[in-house]
């Protein structure tokens, strides 16, 4: 349990030390909810945490979104703005000993002086259900006002009870415009930003900081904080930060990409979306994202087999081995050249006509599920067997009724394949695009000729 408030950053943090230790991005949270720039979807002028937040009146909550996206700085607003007693635990660093003692504390604030405790729990989602279950009956009780942050979908990293009594706050990116306004802040703050210096920052450079930042508010004010401090005086003593400067700063863009959190799937998902809509430019933005990110190749070629059976399927029955030969191409000869690879199969499903009709397995499984199986027709019925039959019964063969299709004109004959209870049933919708369209054409057509010239049956 921590015993001072860590948003404070007007507290010295340590022996003869002071909030100047502290990173730019640390030192230049908002003290109020006027100051916070961003999530104005959240905390513009009538939005509910907004209200809340004005009001006094605050439930438990979870704060759910990237890093850097103002979860704990809405905290932070949150303890100034309450008159409540704010209990901050870390659930990488803080397990059940701690939240006992919160709650041993809460239980003598709210007898002896009345006061509500607000606990915050920065990666909630660390703890196990275990933990995440001692906290429901002090929030139940009201003992407790809880304050959630995570960086993973709530949905599936907290547990439902815990989210049945908390108010979901999703957070997003910061937008390019939030990010400009609090590094121009910064550079103007005395007391807390880098005002105190005497720099010119460009406006380039302040555009380099905001477009490499990825959103992320925290790496672009340490870049910027990093680029101030590196840079020596010139002769009237002013340090000049420039594009270039910028540059060094952040030697490669920051991308916003967890291959365990939600990101993952986003992307994951912008990129099959893509290749569906035959957009092959969007479709190589996203796989390259992931590769950037640092994805593992394999996840991606298997995303690219499903599609190719699934959204291409049978109106290029081709691709599905064109991708596997680039992934056999790939592991073969590695990276870099692997990026052809998977380019290679990447475009040639974006360009690929499309048909989803594979799909219609799940409708027949769905079939099976809910009715069950009939039986099999006697004249599809194996002829062995249904002679051992036919001599038991001293029957004839129903297997005899057979029509060989290779004895036909066209090798196929009218002829019913289905138990009689589904002989009228279609699963299986052709598509209308590429081999499929000419493969069901020809079927169509010599489904409609006659049969009245057979060349014999078996």
């Amino acid at each position: 349990m921590q015993g001072k408030d860590l948003f404070d950053v007007s507290q010295p943090d340590g022996p003869g030390g002071t909030s100047r230790t502290q990173p730019l991005a640390t030192r230049m949270r908002p003290l109020s909810v006027e100051e916070f720039a961003g999530q104005k979807h959240l905390v513009g002028e009538g939005k509910l945490l907004r209200r809340m937040i004005e009001s006094g009146r605050i439930g438990s909550m979870i704060f759910y979104g990237p890093p850097s996206s103002g979860k704990t700085t809405l905290a932070h607003v949150i303890s100034r703005e309450i008159d409540a007693d704010f209990v901050i635990l870390n659930a990488v660093l803080d397990g059940v000993r701690e939240f006992r003692q919160v709650v041993q504390k809460a239980g003598e604030q709210q007898k002896l002086y009345h006061k509500k405790t607000i606990l915050f729990v920065d990666e909630i989602h660390r703890w196990n259900k275990a933990q995440q279950d001692a906290l429901l009956p002090h929030i139940e009780s009201g003992l407790i006002t809880l304050i959630g942050a995570t960086t993973l979908n709530p949905f599936y990293s907290l547990v439902g009870p815990l989210l049945s009594r908390c108010q979901l706050f999703e957070l997003y990116p910061f937008e390019s415009a939030d990010i400009r306004v609090l590094l121009k802040r910064a550079l103007a703050d005395d007391e807390r930003g880098l005002g105190s210096y005497d720099v010119t920052v460009t406006g380039d450079a302040i555009e380099y900081f905001t477009e490499y930042s990825g959103g992320d508010i925290r790496h672009a004010l340490n870049a910027m904080e990093m680029a101030v401090l590196t840079s020596p005086e010139n002769e009237e003593g002013i340090r000049q930060v420039n594009v270039e400067v910028a540059k060094e700063s952040i030697q490669k863009r920051y991308l916003r990409y967890d291959r365990t959190g939600d990101e993952h799937y986003h992307y994951a998902s912008a990129m099959i979306k893509s290749l569906r809509g035959s957009d092959p430019d969007a479709a190589l933005y996203w796989l390259t994202a992931m590769l950037e990110g640092g994805e593992d190749p394999h996840f991606i070629f298997r995303r690219l087999l499903i599609f190719a059976s699934e959204d291409v399927g049978l109106a290029d029955p081709h691709a599905i081995t064109v991708v596997n030969s680039a992934h056999d191409a790939f592991e073969k000869c590695g990276m870099p050249e692997g990026f052809y690879f998977l380019s290679h199969a990447c475009l040639h499903l974006a360009l690929a006509p499309k048909s989803n009709s594979t799909g219609a397995i799940f409708s027949v499984a769905q079939e099976h599920r809910e009715k069950g199986t009939r039986p099999v027709p006697d004249h599809l019925r194996d002829k062995t067997a249904n002679a051992k039959k036919a001599r038991y019964l001293e029957t004839g063969n129903a297997s005899d009724d057979y029509k060989y299709p290779h004895s036909y004109q066209g090798h196929w004959v009218e002829q019913q394949y289905l138990p009689d209870a589904l002989k009228k049933k279609s699963w299986y919708q052709p598509g209308d695009q590429g081999l499929e369209a000419k493969r069901w054409e020809r079927l169509r057509r010599i489904r409609e000729q006659e049969n009245d010239n057979p060349s014999g049956q078996s």
